[in-house]
């Protein structure tokens, strides 16, 4: 099975022959290639080109692999590209450096093409998964940011984004003020749906949890207390739970359920079940008349 033509592979390694090798593996299976002889070369390369994955050696002179990975991530252009570490070295504590580094995972030299193909198969189609997960909520229009377990943050929506500058706060600031709270609320086990006042802030904010407070990286909504009406205002007015009350905002809104599942992270199925809950809570026969009760509240 061959990879698509549009995709794009940096491969990068002080050896002539490796990267040959790794050169007509790729393209044999219908991939793009670039090619890289050390790190810096590298980074020049994908500031200009942005690949969709990354085949790195970890021990080069100069700058190393790692040092090359760490780089790479913190260039948001390119956070999000697998980077899988290429070494000849099966210590653990290379292996750990690597993923430490931000890579996805490692290849032992010498490197077996089919293995190699294998591997890139793998994490092209996961790197293509989380991005049609994110681009779903960044058109969402919702405030929303994952954290992992250490309060750093992952992602986040532009509206998000937005906001998070609106409070004026640097980027330690925000570490320290906003993400280390919430990290410290995950470790009492908050459960889903449920919300988180930040208010030692120049403009406080309203965090709600969207996923389940032991996954290694949590989703948040960020909400302006002083914002419109949203589902928890539905909540609140309405004898419904909070997931009942955000599937009913995104009623009110026009969505279909295939949208909403990919908003709220559940199937369309799940939303439906949710719905026919909602309407005998509500005295109503038709998701017409809901989105109708649900505005009723929402523009009062």
């Amino acid at each position: 099975m061959n990879l698509s033509v549009n995709e794009v592979a940096l491969v990068v390694d002080d050896s002539p022959d490796t990267l040959s090798l790794l050169n007509d593996a790729l393209e044999g299976a219908g991939l793009s290639v670039l090619l890289a002889l050390d790190g810096q070369q590298a980074l020049t390369i994908a500031s200009k080109v942005i690949p969709d994955i990354i085949l790195l050696d970890a021990i080069m002179p100069n700058m190393d692999g790692f040092e090359t990975c760490r780089r790479l991530k913190a260039n948001p252009a390119l956070a999000e590209i697998p980077v899988i570490f290429m070494t000849g070295l099966t210590d653990t504590e290379h292996v750990v450096e690597g993923l430490e580094a931000g890579g996805v995972d490692y290849l032992t030299k010498p490197v077996s093409p089919d293995e190699l193909l294998a591997r890139v198969r793998v994490h092209l189609g996961n790197a293509k998964r989380t991005m049609s997960v994110q681009q779903a909520l960044d058109r969402t229009g919702q405030y929303l940011i994952t954290l992992d377990k250490n309060g750093t943050l992952q992602w986040a929506t532009r509206e998000a984004q937005a906001l998070l500058k609106l409070s004026g706060l640097s980027a330690a600031e925000q570490e320290k003020l906003i993400f280390t709270p919430l990290v410290r609320w995950l470790s009492h086990g908050p459960q889903r749906g449920q919300r988180y006042s930040l208010e030692n802030l120049p403009k406080p904010l309203d965090v709600f949890l969207l996923s389940d407070s032991s996954d290694i990286e949590c989703l948040f909504r960020l909400s302006d207390p002083a914002s419109k009406p949203d589902a928890d205002t539905l909540r609140r007015v309405l004898p419904l739970t909070q997931r009942e009350s955000e599937v009913l905002y995104w009623i009110a809104q026009g969505k279909t359920n295939k949208e909403i599942g990919e908003i709220l992270a559940m199937s369309p199925r799940t939303v439906n079940k949710h719905l026919e809950t909602v309407f005998p809570k509500l005295g109503v026969e038709n998701r017409t008349a809901a989105a109708a009760a649900a505005l009723k509240v929402l523009t009062r």
